[in-house]
């Protein structure tokens, strides 16, 4: 080992011990040690005992752990705290701008663990309420995890999607006498992507010549002689190289999953000649499958009853559901959420912040909630025909009731039901949380019902069907949350939603205007699963949606009397 790599192991100790608030005197020795170790003017592999054990700031105690290490590999009091600390913390450590203390505080005091859960909260603007965590803090440590997290292999969809129509975009104008097209996890729409991938017929050397001017480029080829583009700050590019004739054979093998093409190369033929994708499908007597569906062998026997879905579409959004204003975590005022809404064509608006349980998004007491449906009130005069419907995010207590009482809760026309704290939990204690909440007569939405962030957090273990059966039994509504890092309720469990006969609702969790937007990623997964619009809420009409409203009414009535 060289000093340098010595040297890190009683850093890393130092800043962890500094994390979990041990001794200061210790946690300051080991930095000192790291320092001296690497201002060393020789390599300690080449030293005795008695030359490392007389350097100044090292001694003996330190001397026998750095020999330990020389000889294991490992430093013991690291690999103790290793143990006691989640891997999100270490993860923190590589982000600039967060220094052990910070971390202490993300950790001990927000209960924050992963890098996904501290970018959502900065994206919620929850840090800026925090001793040391200004505005200008929380966009730097914003900046410094978006940057670190594309440098990972995996990248959100929404992350890597509009680039890689850029780049699409970009080849076709200099190449414009090649083909291009989107192909692999981009174009199957998936959740996340390894690769940003297209096929073409261009030579591998004019590719090449494409970003061989672009800084921090590395050109490789993979092991089945593909050409892989990594740039810094991007998801690697991949490029299926083929010819003119073989465009579409190469583009349709490399679009569907590995279960996808094997039951498709099982029961049916791929013509020598092809004009077009479509001409596979076609040839087969199938109706064309979108590429988002191309996942399983059920698509294609759904394919060949005739009984595809027309997927819904990004234009078939009619409101949004589910967005907080500054009354809770949010950015904007009601009426400016409501005038964006507005501006984009939409009939509704359903403002539903947080409930009081989430103190640290300053969720409403009811007193609070009084005066919040006195300005909704006011703004849908001010509005009409446009409407504001009243709504709460309640939080799922850990006994499985709704923050509020009944008569608190009569006041709203909708209520979304979340999990929002204790979420280590066993599966019984989830299923117990969870139905809990959809056997409340109050619950109008199961809102991100397993309460993941992708790449960052798996969720909360479900049985998934007896969830989805309860809300069939009980008109729940079952939301797929449509921010980029959570796209829950998950897209392979809607077309057992749909033959439960469950409603869907694709919802942003707006925190911003600017999140109004995120309903797209929500139709891009909701199409993998075979989503239409009339089977999703926020695809009804104001008038339709006030229809799917009232039945709730009767309901709530029965329970105050």
């Amino acid at each position: 080992m060289t000093n340098y790599e010595i040297a890190d192991h009683f850093s890393l100790l130092s800043k962890l011990m500094d994390i979990h608030g041990e001794n200061s005197f210790k946690s300051k020795s080991y930095s000192i040690a790291a320092f001296n170790i690497e201002k060393l003017p020789k390599e300690i592999s080449e030293m005795d005992d008695a030359e490392l054990f007389s350097i100044k700031g090292i001694g003996e105690s330190t001397g026998r752990k750095i020999r330990d290490i020389q000889r294991t590999g490992k430093l013991d009091a690291l690999e103790q705290i290793f143990a006691a600390t989640p891997p999100g913390i270490l993860e923190m450590l590589h982000i600039k701008g967060l220094g052990p203390k910070k971390i202490a505080q993300i950790w001990k005091e927000m209960g924050i663990e992963t890098l996904g859960e501290l970018e959502y909260a900065c994206n919620e603007n929850r840090l800026v309420s925090y001793k040391g965590f200004g505005a200008k803090t929380q966009e730097g440590v914003l900046q410094s995890i978006q940057y670190y997290q594309s440098n990972l292999g995996f990248h959100l969809y929404a992350d890597v999607e509009q680039p890689a129509q850029a780049i699409l975009a970009n080849l076709q104008q200099a190449l414009p006498h090649n083909l291009f097209a989107l192909t692999g996890d981009v174009r199957r729409q998936n959740n996340t992507v390894e690769f940003v991938e297209y096929v073409t017929n261009a030579a591998k050397d004019k590719l090449a010549a494409e970003f061989s001017s672009a800084a921090d480029t590395l050109l490789q080829e993979d092991t089945d002689g593909e050409l892989v583009v990594r740039m810094r700050g991007q998801a690697a590019i991949k490029f299926h190289l083929t010819t003119k004739e073989q465009f579409y054979h190469t583009l349709f093998a490399t679009t569907g999953s590995k279960e996808f093409l094997e039951a498709f190369n099982a029961s049916y033929t791929i013509p020598a000649v092809l004009r077009s994708e479509e001409d596979i499908f076609t040839a087969n007597k199938l109706p064309y499958i979108h590429a988002a569906q191309r996942e399983s062998a059920a698509i294609l026997a759904q394919a060949s009853s005739n009984a595809l879905p027309e997927l819904i579409q990004p234009g078939d959004i009619k409101g949004i559901i589910h967005s907080h204003s500054t009354w809770s975590d949010g950015l904007y005022t009601i009426q400016e959420m409501a005038k964006a809404a507005i501006a984009k064509g939409l009939e509704y608006l359903v403002i539903s912040d947080h409930s009081q349980a989430a103190y640290y998004a300053n969720g409403l007491t009811p007193e609070r909630i009084a005066a919040q449906h006195q300005e909704i009130d006011a703004l849908n005069e001010k509005l009409a025909p446009f409407k504001i419907f009243k709504s709460i995010e309640a939080d799922i207590l850990g006994d499985g009731n709704l923050d509020y009482n009944p008569q608190v809760l009569s006041t709203f026309d909708m209520v979304i039901a979340s999990v929002h704290s204790n979420l280590k939990m066993t599966q019984e204690k989830a299923m117990e949380r969870v139905l809990g909440a959809v056997r409340n007569p109050f619950t109008t939405i199961l809102g991100h019902p397993t309460g993941r962030l992708l790449l960052s957090r798996e969720g909360y273990p479900l049985d998934h069907k007896k969830v989805i059966d309860e809300c069939a039994a009980n008109n729940v509504v079952i939301e797929i949350n449509a921010h980029p890092r959570r796209l829950d309720l998950d897209w392979r469990w809607i077309a057992y939603a749909i033959e439960k006969g469950v409603l869907l609702s694709i919802d942003p969790d707006a925190h911003s205007i600017e999140g109004f937007n995120d309903t797209y990623y929500g139709v891009m997964t909701a199409q993998k699963g075979g989503l239409t619009a009339k089977q999703n809420l926020s695809s009804f009409s104001l008038q339709e949606f006030e229809a799917f409203l009232q039945k709730y009414k009767s309901k709530k009535s029965a329970l105050i009397a």
